[in-house]
């Protein structure tokens, strides 16, 4: 489990010191997520310490959405004066959500076709 924490530990590091040097629009543990990503993607697997860290975060997901409801309804007077344009924004990024979703699932869905059809030549 210490050995999974460090790997995701040492990607938000990379991902901060390329925010700090290279590209500073962007957050470093988004960079450092999107490095992981793709070096999951090169190498195929996922370890099993990497993935127990993974799966630990992931039962315990919905505690990360506190912070965020205790701000909403900090902010619930300004909410409601602007009720139409957080509700419209809300609505229009559901739907891109969902949008970019199906895309990338069909990508991935057309990437395994053609990756079996090659398989079967051989």
């Amino acid at each position: 489990m210490i050995s999974g924490l460090v790997q995701l530990f040492l990607w938000q590091g990379l991902g901060e010191l390329l925010s700090k040097f290279f590209l500073p629009g962007i957050p470093g543990p988004v960079l450092g997520l999107l490095l992981l990503l793709v070096f999951l993607c090169a190498r195929g697997q996922v370890n099993a310490d990497l993935g127990l860290v993974a799966d630990s975060f992931r039962q315990h997901l919905g505690l990360l959405f506190v912070p965020a409801s205790v701000g909403v309804l900090l902010f619930l007077p300004e909410l409601q004066t602007h009720a139409l344009a957080v509700g419209t924004a809300l609505l229009v990024s559901v739907i891109l959500t969902i949008a970019v979703t199906a895309i990338v699932l069909k990508l991935f869905w057309y990437v395994s076709l053609k990756r079996n059809k090659g398989h079967r030549h051989e």
